[in-house]
């Protein structure tokens, strides 16, 4: 019963920060503008992937995360070659959004950089739960 508890947090954690993140994301892009913030907003992708991931796997280790987190980043930032995203993102906000519409190769190193903080800080989180549990 404690394993689902402890599940039960770690999912209402990671929905909080995927909020959080969609806010940053959405913040930065209004304060900032510019490159700044399409790249935050890259890595900020990649930390909202992280989060969606622990929320659907609430055991999923940092580095297990970190990785599956940045190997879709990347996985759809690869498909971007292939000019479906673009004309999907002409069809569908949400599609550019999600998917967005094409290819820019230093996209890769922030989405790693996304993935690397969120698996640190779920690292350090795990680390401060209470009683030396992993949270």
């Amino acid at each position: 019963m404690d394993d689902l508890r402890g599940r039960g947090a770690v999912r209402a954690v990671a929905v909080v920060a995927a909020v959080l993140t969609v806010a940053a994301g959405l913040g930065v892009r209004a304060a900032v503008g510019g490159e700044v913030a399409k790249y935050a907003g890259d890595a900020l992708y990649t930390v909202l992937v992280y989060a969606l991931a622990v929320t659907a796997a609430p055991g999923l280790r940092p580095v297990a995360a970190g990785a599956w987190a940045a190997g879709l980043s990347w996985a759809v930032e690869l498909f971007q070659l292939t000019g479906v995203p673009e004309e999907l993102a002409h069809r569908s906000a949400l599609a550019r959004l999600v998917l967005g519409s094409t290819f820019n190769p230093p996209d890769l190193l922030w989405y790693l950089v996304g993935a690397v903080l969120a698996a640190l800080v779920h690292a350090g989180a795990g680390r401060a739960g209470p009683a030396g549990r992993r949270v």
